[in-house]
């Protein structure tokens, strides 16, 4: 569930090129890792990745908020959907961070 719906989010966040590359980049990899971590439930290495990705996207999501917000003059419904969308994404990244956590110990981690 955690992968769907960043991956949604994420895609709503892309939708109107707001972003640069690097956005849509660092988040869809770091859901690539997360689904390597569903599949291979025994690795702790790949949870551990998937933590850290999803960490260090809360820290490039804050910088690609913060630099390309649009002024309020080109601030189009669209702009607002999607810069609405990466917001919220990045919102609820702090839950994801703590189930996936939990995920961790489950599997072992210290």
């Amino acid at each position: 569930a955690i992968i769907l719906v960043h991956w949604l989010l994420t895609l709503w966040g892309c939708m109107n090129y707001l972003f640069p590359a690097s956005y849509a980049w660092g988040n869809f990899s770091v859901l690539a890792v997360g689904i390597w971590a569903i599949v291979q439930r025994d690795s702790l290495d790949a949870i551990v990745m998937f933590l850290t990705g999803l960490l260090l996207t809360v820290l490039t999501d804050i910088v690609h908020i913060c630099v390309f917000y649009p002024s309020n003059g080109h601030l189009t419904d669209v702009k607002r959907f999607s810069m609405g969308m990466a917001i919220f994404s990045l919102l609820l990244k702090p839950g994801s961070c703590y189930f996936v956590y939990r995920m961790y110990r489950e599997r072992g981690g210290e």
